[in-house]
């Protein structure tokens, strides 16, 4: 502790009371709040930040209302309306999102309700923004009409949103109905406005209340509001409609507002049309949609159904999310693009960003929305008198309860955000997420986006704000070295990746510094927020809005102003601004989407409900993984005499490092620390200083808000290395035709769902990192550290992905880098059965039945992940690989055909086929203690993969001895048999083995002691409590905790080996159709002398 800290806190006991001790701590915490208190962030600077945040939004609002609406955007450069391109229908960056429905006010209306509730200012900001709240709605209403069937439901534009416009599903929902729905709320009084109550017009009520109408409320620009937002939200929901008529619930990724989907021909709404009416080009329509288009609907949806009391919309969304996540792969992975058609993947990536960032999104934020509320009851069917009622959902089978549940959809976010955590997250130089493999989680590409940006924000909101933190410093640094956030860049080349260097405004990073803000009150993010909007007003400013960026290193214009940079950029920093705004301290289950548009449910709009107990997901699976958490965590504490916690922070260098910042030169004023008080004037460039390059960001962070005795941990790098096996003779061809498999490289290495199986380490590179602690475990608990192979052959490796060896390729290889290792406890019993037909009669099932069923059943019940460790990816029964389970289903085929009619033979001339024999495996464990003899020395058991054999294995003599508990066994039992098969219980371990008779070891006598241990019950509790069956966890080592004796007390001079397996009756019954039996040894790979804990030698 440094000496200046001693003297403060009077540190010596010997001289200062109790008391005194604990008032130096009370002064301590209070000079700490002090300082927090005088040089955080002022009041006044956060209010003058607000009012220039206001200022931002109507700068781009007023033009887009005076040069471009009714138009959908604005060119803010050449300062004209931005429409869709009529010309070129295949522009569909411009097309999907244009609908010729005036897009920005409706993406800018609730950012007006939200200003509308600022505090008190010189320029009235609350009562202006109210105002032209409600004078926007009544423009959009005087364009598109009230949403009604009579005369006042036709505008200026036409009868609601009746457009000959092409328009992508997802960009219509998020920005079009659900600026509607949100702006509705507003209007409704259920999401707050300071100081707006709805009062209802004067005048007589109505008995009844219309789809979507509400008691009409009077607004003093003349206007009876009644719900004309809700209705429009409705009209231009149900133009998607047509959308969603798939073959597997997702939505097509495009509809015409007018003429529906007549260019998805193989619609189940066009089966009966005519060839292709309004289809204006020849080539065929694309049906690739991408997870986030198709599962982030739920929000929109669900509130429009909920206000209308009309579910198709609500239960269309859910089917459509649901329809993505089934087809994640087997790791939790979900790809970015998938087709709407088929429900077919298309490419292999998984990210956060782009294609896949509202999906995830939107299953945390789909539980929030619907908690607290009871689920609608779906039981009556619904529907409206009128032809053009359209229900998508009458092909499809309902949903069940659990689909509908909020639990659902947050057990869906924790196991999607766990395999994010497992197979994305690279936690090297600085946390960050790759790219990687949908199916086997290797990376793919070091790349980030601007999209992904928004990820901290939701890991706040879901509790898991340290990894919140850490992740959003390094989109920190990247805005500080760009002043805005390019596209794409490289994590492993440093650099604008591909040329995507645009920001069109997006408003994704603002939005996690906003909850970050709200999780931590750290004044850090009112910097992070300061910085965004000085460099927004340095960079993007045109006297007629703002632009966007084509290039951000160059500053080069884009000339449009997305609707979403007045609906969400201006909207997020404003809250942000606004600590004290009503959202920000709303008690109930609201939720932003992912336009940034707050919804919520109304409570009295809940619908009656029958409750049921609600049954089994079969959906979803078990998380596992991530620790889940279901409360929020605590602001961090500030570091003593600091301020801000994120800026004390040890690893803030580590991003700026990966980022590349501290190269770059900072030509921006710093604000230093304040002067202190004295006699003197202080000078004015005193006050400023110039910093050479960027030793901490944001560059609008003071110096006295970082800590002056900061500390940074290292880096955290890997140790890495390299192995390269020298070239030997070429790759034998395979035998037998081709086999169904990919061999990947000259090294023939071979591609299966678990891995890589290695066919020749001729010539074979293989890259180690170090792992400490390690994820991999042995048999004696955790491994402390390990290597792991991470590429191979120049490919990269998924975190779970394993490498198959055989081991007759390593051979007794002893180099240190690479060493093949027996494991002295694990081993398996390889069993080779009886054939259970008989070839006179005509048997139900074929020896391939036989096969399958027993090998794969009976493993499935007693496989053992382990070799010296475990794994979380099991070997099949069947084999180790792909294609020799290819090539035995070949070799049964013909078997099989042969055995069933013994008069048949394959050629008239062949000679009769040999008898052949199945195996299976058993997993078996070594015992331990005095009395532990080392397991046999045998020659290994053929392959079990390699398929049925007609030889016989080394040992065919098995006597079952039951407990072998309190007598003497038969002398025969030791003299002429090679195994002898023990039940577990009745007595000690060493009990069992002094009953067995003295004998002398000859080629006839024991070799083998077996224990079976369990029972099916046993197994399936096993199963319920997580560790699996047949796991390595349900095998322990037999205690012999005695010398071995023979049955008269004298010292037994030849050990007998003792091993247990698991399984009771149905393992005892399996020895009983023995024919014969066998041992395979087990091996692992060390390097080093650490295990490699990714290779199976197998």
């Amino acid at each position: 502790m440094p000496l200046r800290w001693r003297g403060l806190m009077g540190m010596s006991c010997s001289t200062h009371s109790t008391a005194a001790y604990q008032s130096r701590w009370l002064l301590l915490a209070f000079t700490t709040i002090w300082l927090a208190a005088v040089n955080a962030m002022t009041q006044a600077r956060i209010a003058e930040l607000r009012q220039e945040t206001v200022a931002m939004f109507y700068h781009g609002f007023d033009n887009y209302m005076r040069v471009a609406f009714p138009e959908d955007e604005l060119r803010p450069v050449t300062c004209i309306p931005l429409t869709r391109d009529s010309r070129n229908p295949r522009n569909v960056e411009l097309n999907d999102v244009l609908g010729n429905y005036s897009l920005t006010l409706i993406d800018s209306l609730s950012t007006l309700a939200i200003l509308a509730s600022a505090p008190p200012d010189r320029a009235a900001t609350g009562a202006k923004a109210l105002q032209d709240f409600q004078n926007g709605v009544a423009s959009l209403v005087l364009q598109y009409g009230d949403g009604t069937s009579g005369s006042s439901g036709k505008g200026l534009r036409g009868r609601g949103f009746d457009v000959d416009s092409k328009v992508q599903v997802f960009e219509t929902v998020i920005r079009g109905v659900g600026g509607l729905l949100s702006a509705h709320l507003f209007a409704a009084g259920e999401l707050p406005i300071t100081g707006y109550e709805p009062r209802r017009a004067k005048g007589p009520g109505k008995l009844k209340l219309q789809k979507g109408e509400i008691p009409g409320i009077a607004w003093p620009n003349g206007f009876i509001y009644n719900g004309q937002l809700l209705r429009l939200a409705l009209d231009l929901a149900q133009r998607l409609l047509p959308a969603f008529y798939t073959a597997t619930g997702m939505p097509y990724p495009r509809v015409n507002l007018r003429h529906g989907i007549p260019f998805y021909t193989n619609s189940p709404l066009n089966k009966d049309a005519g060839s292709g009416e309004n289809i204006r080009d020849d080539a065929p329509e694309i049906t690739e949609t991408c997870s986030a288009g198709a599962g982030s609907l739920v929000l929109e949806f669900t509130v429009l159904s909920r206000l209308t009391d009309d579910p198709r919309f609500e239960q269309l969304a859910k089917r459509a999310f649901w329809a993505v996540w089934n087809r994640r792969s087997s790791i939790g992975l979900i790809g970015a693009g998938v087709d709407a058609e088929n429900g077919q993947w298309i490419g292999p990536y998984a990210g956060i960003g782009a294609g896949t960032d509202s999906f995830f999104e939107y299953a945390l934020k789909t539980h929030i929305l619907l908690s607290g509320h009871d689920q609608p009851n779906l039981t009556i069917p619904f529907k409206e008198p009128h032809q053009s009622w359209l229900d998508p959902n009458t092909i499809y089978s309902p949903l069940t309860e659990e689909q509908n549940s909020p639990e659902a959809f947050l057990a869906a976010w924790q196991q999607a955000h766990a395999a994010v955590k497992r197979h994305l997250y690279s936690g090297i130089h600085h946390p960050h997420y790759v790219n990687v493999h949908l199916a086997t989680g290797s990376p793919q590409a070091y790349w980030i986006d601007s999209l992904g940006a928004y990820y901290p924000g939701l890991l706040a909101l879901a509790g898991e704000v340290e990894e919140a933190i850490e992740t959003n410093l390094l989109y920190t640094a990247l805005w500080t070295r760009y002043r805005a956030l390019p596209e794409r860049w490289s994590v492993r080349d440093g650099h604008v990746e591909g040329g995507l260097g645009w920001w069109p405004g997006r408003p994704e990073f603002i939005e996690s510094n906003y909850h970050l803000y709200r999780a931590t009150r750290d004044p850090w993010y009112l910097h992070v927020g300061e910085m965004v909007l000085e460099d927004i007003k340095r960079r993007c400013w045109t006297p007629c809005g703002w632009s966007g960026l084509q290039d951000v290193r160059t500053g080069e214009m884009s000339d449009r102003m997305e609707s979403f940079f007045l609906g969400e950029t201006a909207k997020y920093l404003y809250l942000l601004l606004d600590p004290e705004h009503p959202l920000n301290s709303l008690d109930a289950a609201y939720v932003f989407t992912t336009e940034g548009h707050p919804l919520i449910i109304p409570k009295e709009k809940t619908p009656p409900v029958v409750k049921r107990k609600r049954s089994a997901s079969k959906e979803l699976q078990p998380h596992t993984g991530e620790g889940i958490r279901n409360t929020c965590p605590v602001p961090p504490p500030p570091v003593p005499f600091t301020i801000s916690a994120t800026a004390a922070r040890p690893d803030i260098f580590h991003a700026a490092s990966l980022i590349g910042l501290h190269l770059i030169p900072n030509h921006h004023a710093i604000e230093a620390a304040p002067a202190k008080k004295s006699g003197k004037t202080a000078n004015p460039k005193s006050q400023l200083e110039i910093v050479t390059n960027y030793t901490y960001y944001p560059w609008t962070l003071p110096q006295y808000l970082m800590p002056v005795n900061g500390t940074c941990d290292r880096l955290p790098m890997k140790h890495t290395f390299s192995i390269e096996f020298p070239v030997n003779t070429p790759l034998p061809a395979t035998q037998g035709g081709q086999a169904n498999f990919i061999v990947l490289g000259p090294q023939g290495l071979v591609r299966l769902n678990e891995g890589i199986l290695v066919k020749s380490l001729s010539g074979l590179k293989l890259g180690m990192v170090y792992e400490s602690p390690s994820p991999y475990a042995g048999t004696d608990g955790p491994l402390t550290e390990s290597w792991r192979v991470w590429n191979i052959a120049n490919m990269a490796m998924g975190r779970d992905e394993q490498i198959f060896i055989p081991r007759d390729i390593i051979g007794e290889m002893t180099d240190p880098s690479f060493t093949r290792v027996r494991d002295s406890v694990m081993l398996d019993i390889v069993l080779q059965l009886e054939n259970q037909f008989d070839t006179n009669s005509s048997a139900p099932g074929s020896v391939e039945e036989f096969y399958e069923t027993s090998s794969d059943s009976d493993q499935e019940m007693f496989d053992d992940s382990s070799t010296d460790l475990v794994f979380e990816e099991q070997i099949s029964s069947s084999g180790i690989a792909a294609e020799y389970r290819t090539m035995l289903s070949s070799l049964l085929q013909h078997v099989t055909s042969a055995l069933r009619d013994p008069a048949a033979t394959l050629l008239p001339t062949q000679p009769e086929m040999p008898q052949t024999y199945p195996f299976t495996i058993l997993p078996a464990i070594a015992s331990t203690g005095v009395g532990a003899a080392p397991i046999i020395d045998v020659p290994d058991a053929p392959d079990p993969s390699q398929g049925p054999k007609t030889e016989s294995l080394i040992w065919s003599n098995i006597y079952f001895a039951g407990e072998a508990c309190g007598t003497k066994l038969p002398d025969d039992a030791a003299k002429i048999h090679d195994v002898i098969i023990m039940r577990r219980g009745g007595c000690t371990f060493s009990e069992k083995l002094s009953n067995i008779p003295s004998f002398t070891p000859t080629a006839r006598s024991l070799k083998l002691v077996i224990l079976i241990s369990g029972s099916e019950e046993e197994d399936d509790r096993r199963e319920e409590e997580g560790r699996g069956r047949g796991s390595g966890f349900s095998l322990f080592r037999p205690l012999l905790d005695k010398v071995q004796v023979t049955p008269s007390g004298l010292v037994r001079h030849h050990q007998i080996c003792l091993v247990m397996v698991g399984g009771g009756d149905e393992v005892e019954e399996l020895f009983k159709k023995t024919r014969s039996l066998g041992l395979r040894r087990r091996y692992h790979i060390e390097s080093q002398g650490l295990v490699v804990g990714n290779i199976l030698v197998v």
